[in-house]
């Protein structure tokens, strides 16, 4: 297959490079730019000089219809909006790794993103694309909205409760924690060295745009689940995401039957992966690897349910989903071209 990825200086269009580079069934993969457009690849990351070529090009949306059979958009919010219609056509799929296409509400993404939003046609033909919960919907999507890095750890250690209806409205709390890469390569103030590094920051404080996308896929599940509340927090790693989750439930359960629930809700999906008993995932456990790990604890005391979910936010949480989200869109094996063991230490 040929293989365009727009925004392919960013962290997450390498990441794309990394794993389709590795992939049997690709055979082309094409570079686009709008910003740094005839310099070469190696020029931007050095560290893929083994390379022949690798010409960033301009993008020109017919040229890019023309030359690919599924095109990947790494890019900010607010670009896919506009530019994911021009590239619409019979024998191109897209897949969208910003935000731009999965809120299927466009006053939900002016209020958060404070943006434009997409065509409500586009916005309602977009699947969600979080690969354990959607699978189906996802075999025949044309055009895909692959979930932000948050919702997808947040998501996959909540969604087994939410199906099971157990959980107490507006109870769930998260404190979930980034590493620097999920703000992405643009040099600003708040992620230089000297700010982040010996380091421990909140930052918008019930203000992320992750919010309405996770109240939106978990209402699905359960639609009296109501709100949550939601802390993100930047820590002075590259690479990982942690999301530690309060949930108070409807009745008493213990640690061993809830297990055995999840278990059992994700038999069939090989990227998530659960503790025993007693285990608890750190985010270097899963460092490169398309991985979610889950390990969680029911307190009597409290009568509270703590989940950790972890992912590598450039991996599970964007360019190895959106890979993931391919396979399974193609009808190839969901895990080709992912079978990568963790990193570590």
């Amino acid at each position: 297959m040929n293989i365009g990825i727009i925004g392919a200086t960013g962290y997450g269009g390498v990441e794309l490079y990394r794993i389709l580079a590795n992939h049997r069934y690709v055979e082309n993969i094409h570079l686009y730019t709008s910003s740094q457009e005839k310099k070469s690849y190696i020029e931007e990351y050095p560290h893929l000089n083994h390379i022949d070529g690798g010409e960033l090009k301009p993008l020109i949306p017919e040229q890019v219809k023309e030359e690919n059979d599924v095109v990947f958009l790494a890019t900010p919010s607010g670009i896919s909006a506009s530019l994911t219609p021009k590239l619409i056509s019979d024998h191109v799929k897209i897949i969208d790794l910003s935000g731009d296409l999965r809120l299927k509400n466009a006053a939900d993404y002016e209020q958060w993103y404070k943006k434009a939003p997409a065509p409500d046609e586009l916005l309602q033909e977009a699947v969600y694309g979080l690969t354990e919960l959607n699978h189906e919907k996802i075999k025949g999507a044309k055009v895909l909205a692959n979930p932000g890095c948050y919702p997808t750890a947040t998501l996959l250690g909540l969604a087994p409760l939410a199906k099971e209806r157990i959980v107490k409205p507006n109870s769930i709390i998260v404190d979930a924690k980034s590493g620097v890469s999920g703000a992405g390569r643009s040099a600003s103030l708040a992620t230089s060295f000297v700010e982040i590094q010996d380091n421990f920051k909140i930052y918008k404080v019930h203000k992320h745009q992750h919010i309405p996308e996770i109240e939106q896929e978990l209402h699905h599940l359960d639609e009296k689940i109501g709100c949550i509340s939601f802390s993100t927090h930047l820590v002075p790693m590259t690479r990982g995401i942690m999301a530690t989750m309060y949930i108070e439930l409807l009745e008493e359960w213990n640690t061993s039957k809830l297990i055995d629930l999840y278990e059992t809700f994700y038999a069939h999906s090989p990227f998530v992966r659960i503790r025993k008993n007693g285990s608890f995932p750190s985010t270097k456990e899963v460092y490169g690897s398309n991985y979610c790990d889950i390990g969680l604890d029911f307190d009597k005391r409290t009568n509270r349910l703590t989940v950790v979910s972890v992912i590598d936010n450039l991996m599970k949480g964007a360019a190895g989903q959106a890979v993931q989200n391919f396979n399974v869109m193609s009808d190839f094996a969901e895990n080709e071209g992912l079978t990568l063991l963790p990193v570590y230490p």
